[in-house]
């Protein structure tokens, strides 16, 4: 499967089958958007509605046009945005979004006043339709309710997204297996962690197995289990105090050389959108 950025100039007359960006990746938000010529997926709100549009339409989309949402789970870095939406598709000017929550995960969210009625519950692991991609949940290792991550088939591309996850079991590494992308968490540096400014009920916290994925965690996955038909590693939800992009991107092109492979890599920041990846 061939793909390409929107910098890449030889495929600009051609038009993309399916559109993957990262719009936030952080732990001060995060959100994502997989593209079809017939479907448009938001997978996770953690950013207001105003900067969801914003960053949208930067890459030539419109969050009017969303047909769906995927929460991955409740913490506010990946929801912030979730109850503004839901008023907006419950208001005169609706959003035509419908809003997908594991069965675990619904009630944790505070909508406000009223709950949107275009809400769609289902059981972690399982699997169903939005359009014309398919959506494969599985659950992951974190201290939130219900929590998961999706693996998505569109046109023959899959891509599987993986966060917040305290360490990858053999059941999530099934899950992130011949991917056309990936995106993984490389949340922080232990020795940054270890001497940095967060409370130590914290550190244990983000270094336990329902915690955050580490940069050596990460490095060890690429070496030993990374799927070698994977074309393209985004890395993200970087700790803005415990890690470093560089060091993220030494340690993964290490790991990689490593294997051998010729896997491209993207760091995902936390105050932009990727590149916006075309299959």
């Amino acid at each position: 499967m061939e793909f390409t950025s929107r910098d890449d100039t030889l495929l600009q007359e051609a038009k993309p089958i399916v559109k993957f960006c990262v719009l936030a990746s952080g732990s001060s938000g995060n959100a994502a958007l997989l593209v079809t010529q017939n479907t448009r997926i938001l997978i996770d709100a953690g950013l207001s509605m105003k900067e969801l549009r914003r960053r949208m339409e930067s890459i030539g989309e419109d969050l009017a046009r969303i047909d769906a949402v995927l929460i991955t789970h409740e913490h506010s870095d990946h929801v912030a945005g979730l109850p503004v939406l839901g008023r907006a598709a419950s208001g005169k000017n609706k959003l035509r979004a419908v809003f997908y929550l594991s069965r675990l995960t619904a009630p944790s969210i505070d909508w406000g006043e009223t709950r949107p009625a275009r809400v769609e519950e289902f059981q972690a692991g399982a699997a169903f339709q939005i359009g014309d991609i398919e959506v494969q949940s599985f659950s992951i290792p974190h201290d939130a309710a219900d929590p998961v991550g999706f693996s998505l088939d569109a046109q023959g591309v899959r891509i599987a997204i993986a966060t917040d996850l305290g360490y990858i079991p053999a059941s999530v590494k099934f899950h992130l297996r011949r991917t056309d992308l990936l995106l993984l968490e490389a949340n922080h540096d232990l020795d940054m962690l270890k001497v940095g400014p967060y409370p130590w009920s914290v550190k244990q916290r983000v270094m336990s197995r329902v915690g955050h994925l580490s940069n050596s965690a990460m490095a060890d996955f690429l070496i030993e289990d990374l799927d070698s038909s994977t074309h393209r590693l985004v890395l993200g939800h970087l700790s803005e105090h415990n890690n470093h992009p560089a060091i993220v991107q030494v340690m993964a092109s290490q790991s990689l050389e490593q294997r051998g492979l010729r896997t491209a890599l993207t760091i995902a920041e936390q105050r932009r959108p990727s590149e916006v990846f075309l299959f």
